[in-house]
Parts: C-alpha cells; structure tokens; sequence
C-alpha cells in the first residue's frame, strides 16, 4: 500500500475558472429498474451527463453490472463543486448488450433523472423516480444519489488484497472470487466503499491495487467497521457467497511497521453448524509495488534477441536486421522503449544481452551475454551483426531457463528480473518454452516477449496467460501469470512510450504477486505506506 496525494482520476470541473469551494464524491445506486431482457435480468449501467452552454455531454459511467435490477454500483464520480453557480446533471440509465457500448434502441434506455449539483449537496442523499421518454415513469424505478465532501481533512490511500484457499463453489472449475467492502455509518447502515474485479477460476486470487479517499473509505475514523464480504461471481447475478469478515482502517496501518495483516474469511452458516470449522479462506493486504520499490527492491533486466536466418540477411533493407541510418529498426525501437523504462530501476544501470540463433565464428557457438548499458546493448547489437551468420532453430527455453536460474539465486536479496525477448516467429521448442515458463513462475521473474515483423504469432498469444491459465504439457498450472506478449505491428504508427506502457503494465503486479506468495515483506520501508499525505482543496482561483 503506498499514499497517494490526488484521486483516482482528476476531479471534473463542470463550468469554467471559478473559485473551486471543495470537491464532491457522487456515488448511485438503482432500485426496481424494469427488466428489458428476455432470458435474464438487465445488465445496468448509469452515464452521468453535465449540461455546458445548453448541451448535455458524457461527463462519466459506472461499470456494468450483470442481471441485476436493484444495482449498487462501485464507481465513485468525483467533481468539483462551485456554490456559486447552476451545475446542471442528468443521469441516464441504460441496459448493456454484449459491450460497454450505449445502444440505440429505446428498450435499452432505463429510465433518467436531471438535477443540479447544488440539489444532490444540499440533500446529501437524493432518491428520485426514474422517467422514460416524454416525462412517463419508469415503473417504480428510483435511483439514489449519495453525496460527500472531500475537504481538506482528507487524504488518499491505496489498497491491495489478496486471498488464499477460498472455499470452492462450482463442481465443474475453481470460484471466480471478488470482493466487496462496506463502510458501516453510524446510522448502522451500509455504504459501498469499493468492489474488486473478478478473477477468473482461481481460489488464491489478487485484486487489482485501488486508490479510496479516507472519507468514502471510513469517514476519517480509523475505528470505524468495514464490512468485507468474498463472492463467487455469477454471471446471474446470483452470486454465492464465500465469506465475510470485518476491519479498520486502524487494523490496516499496522502493515506500516511491517506486520502482517490477515483477516480469517468466515461464513457463519459454516461456522454454526460444522464444529472443526475454522474459515473459508484467508484475506490479506498487500504491500504495494512502491513499497518495495523504495525498500530497495532492485530490478534487473535482460534483453534476448532473435538471430534466427528467418529474418533475412542484415546487409538487406529487407531484413528486419537492417540497420537503416535514418531510423532504428523494430528490435532497436522495442529494445530502447522497454529498456528506458526498465533502468531508472537498476542501480548500477548494466543489464545482460543475449543472443539466440546465430552462429559465431571461428566455433560457430550460440552467442551468450555479457552486463552493459542500454546504449552498449544498442552498440553490442548494431556490431555484433556483420560478424555473426543468422541460423536456428527459434528455441526460447534455454534463456527461460538460464534467467530463471539466475533469479533464485538472488531470491531473498529482493532482486527482481525482467527478460524482454525480441523474435521474428513463432518458437520451434514450444513445449520445452511452455514447461521453462511454468517453472519460471515460482521464481522472482517477469517475461516480455515482443514478436517483431508481419508473422503468424496466434501460437505466441498462448503463452500469455490472459486467455487462459497456460500450462505445461504434462497439464501443471503457472503459479502465476508472468507472461506479455505484444505484436510490435500494433504499435508502428505509436510513441515509444506506448509500446513501453503496455508491455510493463503488468509488471507492477506480478512483483506484488511474488513477493506477497512469498511471504516477503519490503526489506526497509522507508514511509509508513497507510498515512495519507493530506492535500487541502486548493481555494485560489485557477489561470
């Protein structure tokens, strides 16, 4: 967990530079809307919509909630409020088919409400019937509109959870997990405070990190309860509950000291009639990725790159080899956007360079690696290619290997590893690459693989667990997702930064997720990750 001292995403302002008075949090919930589908509930989703020079436009959506028609919906609207003018809002709720897109018949449209900011402030929480075309009601439909200010009292945190050994409820796979938390008003009722996404099969799962401000998280009172509930999704709606449990925000700081915060996940059905019952699991909180960042966590970064003859021969402008004096080529412009990102976080700035295919003389040997800069790496690669001969085959797992090694050696001193391989096709030892990549996984080990040129990569696509839990071919599971796959085509026409963006973006979470499966705390935090920096609303008129 780490501070942070803005939102999730920018606070909107609805007009132009006024005096910003505070910041508001905006959350909705729906209830008895009507049922447009035939075989299922409606999928709901509500668009906020803010009126500007007498126009409505999308201001913001919630998420998509499945068959439900009573919804109370995650996403949480944050907009500045200004007391002195007219904020006009609409709020539009709509059935989704099949995508996040608004349909276009008017069986979608659910029914919508126009207000102003100033209302829903004044009221704090707004209910209101919910009306069709041409002012008509929409059954007994309501949406509720809740309201909070965020002051400058408050402060932001980031959050991340874990779970271990959920109980199973489906016969055929493994739960599908997410979780809910609830902030407990003094009134005794219920606020939604956050939903996860879902985890696909998987009975150790690990959310995604969310940012929540103190105020929608517990009213500013450490000792408030929040109440936890663990579900196994279904698509439904009726969604099968795996556990509870209850927490403060007071319990979650003693992580800044570097203890363990664990939660037993209990279903007191279980509980009252099964006497050896002990939990349905176990939650935990995570350290975040910062944390071990700035504890000292090193990451090291390997480049692998494709020498195979199917890339043609280098003194060819055709080849993807060519060295064009004009602009680098896609194995240089892949090399450098990656390895740019990969070297603020090495501390001696050196990294490996491998070689795979090629033949150099007089022995004609595979060519192996030795610890250089990103530049050097540029300069080893550009010199290294006139004096090499291009061959095969494409076997990928002797490098999956050797890094893999490499990393549990350096398991305990927090040394994280990242190996960007750089190839043309498809690999030749895909089942000895499958089988590296599954024992890779219990190591401290991230693998980028980025397919350059115009080849068939549908076989690649498997070895990124996004469309499955990839497997060995004796059938044993990936502990956990360590693979990025990317077809550099997707990115010609984009900035370095973009390809740099989405190969990384899941490198964050897969070094929480090793450390966390590991038990292995930051090895010297150096700020206490739980107390939020606290930023006042700025009150000085904007240029």
């Amino acid at each position: 967990m780490n501070d942070v001292q803005e939102a999730t995403s920018p606070a909107t302002s609805l007009s132009g530079p006024a005096t910003c008075v505070s910041k508001v949090e905006l959350r909705v919930s729906c209830k008895a809307l009507l049922d447009r589908d035939t075989l299922n509930k409606s999928d709901p989703c509500v668009i906020i919509m803010v009126q500007t020079n007498g126009q409505w436009t999308e201001l913001d959506r919630t998420e998509v909630i499945k068959s439900n028609l009573h919804p109370v919906f995650a996403k949480v609207f944050t907009l500045d409020y200004y007391f002195e003018e007219v904020q006009k809002l609409r709020f539009e709720v709509y059935d989704i088919h099949g995508t996040h897109s608004i349909g276009t018949r008017d069986d979608d449209f659910l029914g919508g409400v126009e207000c102003t900011l100033g209302q829903i402030v004044a009221q704090k929480k707004m209910v209101k019937p919910l009306l069709l075309k041409y002012g008509k009601y929409a059954g007994k439909s309501t949406i509720t509109v809740h309201a909070e200010e965020i002051s400058g009292n408050n402060g932001y945190v980031e959050l991340s959870f874990c779970a271990k050994k959920l109980d199973d409820k489906d016969l055929f796979s493994k739960s599908d997990p997410f979780l809910e938390i609830y902030r407990i008003n003094d009134d005794e009722t219920e606020q939604l405070v956050h939903r996860t996404e879902v985890i696909k099969n998987n009975l150790n799962p690990v959310w995604e990190p969310f940012k929540v401000s103190l105020i929608s998280l517990c009213s500013c009172d450490e000792e408030r309860k929040l109440k936890c509930l663990v579900w196994d999704y279904d698509s439904r709606g009726k969604h099968d509950f795996i556990g509870e449990f209850y927490a403060t925000f007071r319990e979650m700081q003693k992580i800044s000291s570097g203890n363990k915060v664990t939660w037993d996940c209990v279903n007191p059905k279980y509980k009252q009639k099964k006497r050896n019952y002990k939990n349905s699991g176990v939650v935990i909180l995570m350290y975040s990725f910062l944390d071990y960042i700035m504890g000292g966590c090193q990451i090291h970064f390997t480049v692998a790159i494709d020498f195979t003859a199917s890339n043609g021969d280098p003194r060819n402008s055709c080849s993807l080899h060519y060295i064009n004096p004009y602009q680098p080529n896609e194995y240089l412009k892949a090399l450098i956007a990656v390895g740019e990102i990969c070297q603020d976080y090495d501390s001696d700035k050196r990294f490996s360079a491998l070689g795979f295919g090629a033949r150099i003389p007089p022995n004609y040997e595979v060519s192996i690696s030795v610890p250089i800069s990103i530049q050097g790496v540029v300069e080893a690669y550009q010199n290294c290619l006139p004096k090499i001969q291009l061959y095969g085959p494409t076997n990928v797992s002797p490098i999956i290997n050797r890094i893999a090694k490499l990393a549990a050696a350096l398991m305990f001193f927090q040394r994280y590893h990242i190996l960007l391989i750089l190839t043309d096709g498809v690999v030749t030892d895909m089942a000895d690459t499958r089988e590296a990549i599954v024992r890779a996984s219990y190591q401290p080990l991230s693998i980028i693989i980025v397919g350059v040129g115009n080849a068939d990569f549908t076989d690649m696509q498997i070895l990124d667990g996004d469309d499955g839990v990839l497997r060995s071919p004796k059938g044993e599971p990936v502990l956990r997702d360590i693979v990025q796959f990317v077809p550099f085509r997707d990115f010609k026409t984009a900035s370095p930064a973009a390809l740099a963006k989405c190969v990384l973006a899941e490198v964050p979470k897969q070094v929480v997720e090793y450390y966390s499966h590991k038990a292995i705390s930051p090895m010297c935090p150096l700020r206490e990750s739980l107390t939020p920096i606290l930023t006042p609303v700025a009150t000085t008129p904007t240029e």
